[in-house]
């Protein structure tokens, strides 16, 4: 697949480049998407924009090291603005992956558990109330 053109994606000769693995996993997931048809590229490039200039107005420098927050915040919100993802299985994730990150040793991978990996397949993870 030829990857469309976006401002400021971190590349070398032979394509994007990541700092750590989560960056690639989050890169990968909005291609698969969009080779989904979930949503056209134009589209994307407008919430990845729209998420860094949220993230500048809140004082990101934008030294470009923060590329990837940016990138997984305009995934968070399309998501959640397509109705793909529940607000609350989102939090639930976040805060999964961030327990594992920070019980996992230096240079491993993180690995989220069993339950953590199924509140991102919960049909309804809002809950009804």
């Amino acid at each position: 697949m030829s990857l469309p053109p976006l401002q400021d994606l971190p590349c070398d000769a032979q394509g994007p480049v990541f700092a750590e693995p989560w960056q690639a996993q989050v890169f990968a997931l909005t291609l698969a998407l969009h080779e989904r048809g979930l949503f056209v590229w134009t589209e994307w490039a407008d919430y990845l924009s729209r998420a860094i200039r949220d993230a500048q107005a809140e004082g990101d420098p934008d030294l470009g090291d923060t590329y990837y927050l940016h990138w997984l915040a305009a995934l968070e919100r399309l998501l959640l603005d397509r109705n793909i993802a529940a607000p609350l299985a989102l939090a639930g994730l976040r805060a999964a992956w961030r327990t594992a990150a920070e019980a996992t040793p230096h240079g491993q991978p993180v690995r989220l558990n069993a339950a953590a990996r199924r509140l991102g397949r919960a049909e309804d993870a809002g809950g009804a109330g």
